[in-house]
């Protein structure tokens, strides 16, 4: 007969998941992975299933059944409602005592900070940004697209900077050099031949995200548009920290900013710049941080805090993944 475990951490973005299984003192007894988590797409019986073959992988490695706590940080879970839903179909499947589903910014988060209190702001694909205080308080946002007033992430970058250098090229706009730099980037000579490879499909939609370096790269030699373009995205994420700060009553306070997300990890000079010179002023107590450590550490701190751990239970899972 398996045994239970303490908790099972889920760490689900939209292109992939990992699972670990945490005893009660802090031990990774098995681990699991599996393709994205997207409910909006699949529908949530598909997209749990997706998690299911993860945590069975790392229940079977841990020799366990079940465990006490589920700590699900998931994608696409960005509304309280959707939370709901989702922990509702994540307790049916019988994995652990309780459930608790949060959008996975928070894992990002919680694995970026020695206690969970302070603010992140996550940037890879889209953008997003959470905060938290010891007391369970927590600050959001929607962050469903432009629908709830974003703007940003690596997705929207690359978007912004085909329309720029789109009406450069035809003459509708100020003259970028992304007008040469993005085609070329594909081994294309002109922004209408780059126009014509994705309206057609022979530049795959997901390679979209490979613009984002280069708006940056050509922002740096000294482009105004693209320059223009990073300092923007500089703004929008010193406004969500500041914002989130503010709503929890934590600008006056030593508390860390969390960067994470593959666009603000890439350590942009220009854009790292722009942050700090903004926070000082918006934010100046606020210690920027940027994680590295995998959100799954982050599900798995936050379910050790749902259970009342011991302190070394804390030390030894993060010791095992920073």
């Amino acid at each position: 007969m398996g045994l239970t475990a303490h908790v099972l951490a889920i760490d689900a973005g939209n292109s992939k998941t990992d699972v670990a299984v945490i005893g009660a003192a802090g031990a990774v007894l098995g681990t699991g992975r599996a393709g994205g988590f997207q409910p909006p797409a699949v529908g949530i019986g598909t997209a749990v299933d997706v998690l299911a073959e993860a945590v069975g992988a790392a229940l079977a490695q841990a020799g366990a059944v079940g465990v006490d706590h589920v700590s699900a940080c998931l994608a696409n879970a960005d509304l309280p409602v959707e939370e709901r839903e989702l922990a509702e179909a994540l307790e049916a499947r019988g994995w652990g005592g309780t459930v608790e589903v949060r959008n996975d910014t928070f894992a990002i988060l919680r694995a970026g900070v020695d206690e969970p209190c302070g603010v992140a702001v996550v940037c890879g694909a889209g953008i997003n940004c959470v905060g938290m205080r010891p007391d369970g308080a927590t600050a959001r946002f929607p962050a469903i697209g432009r629908l709830s007033g974003d703007w940003g992430g690596g997705s929207g970058m690359a978007e912004e900077a085909l329309w720029f250098a789109a009406r450069a090229e035809d003459g509708r706009g100020e003259p970028t050099e992304l007008a040469r730099t993005l085609p070329g980037h594909f081994g294309l000579d002109s922004m209408y031949a780059l126009i014509e490879a994705l309206h057609l499909g022979h530049i795959p939609y997901a390679r979209r995200h490979e613009l984002t370096p280069v708006l940056f790269a050509t922002g740096a030699a000294g482009d105004r548009i693209a320059r223009g373009l990073v300092e923007r995205l500089g703004d929008e994420v010193v406004a969500m920290a500041a914002v989130s700060l503010a709503r929890l009553g934590l600008l006056e306070e030593e508390v860390p900013v969390v960067l994470g997300g593959s666009v603000l990890a890439a350590r942009h000079p220009a854009l790292d710049d722009r942050i700090g010179e903004l926070l000082a002023v918006r934010a100046p107590k606020a210690v920027v941080r940027v994680v590295s450590a995998p959100p799954v550490l982050g599900a798995g701190l936050l379910g050790l805090d749902r259970t009342g751990a011991a302190p070394e239970a804390y030390d030894r899972l993060r010791a095992r993944y920073v």
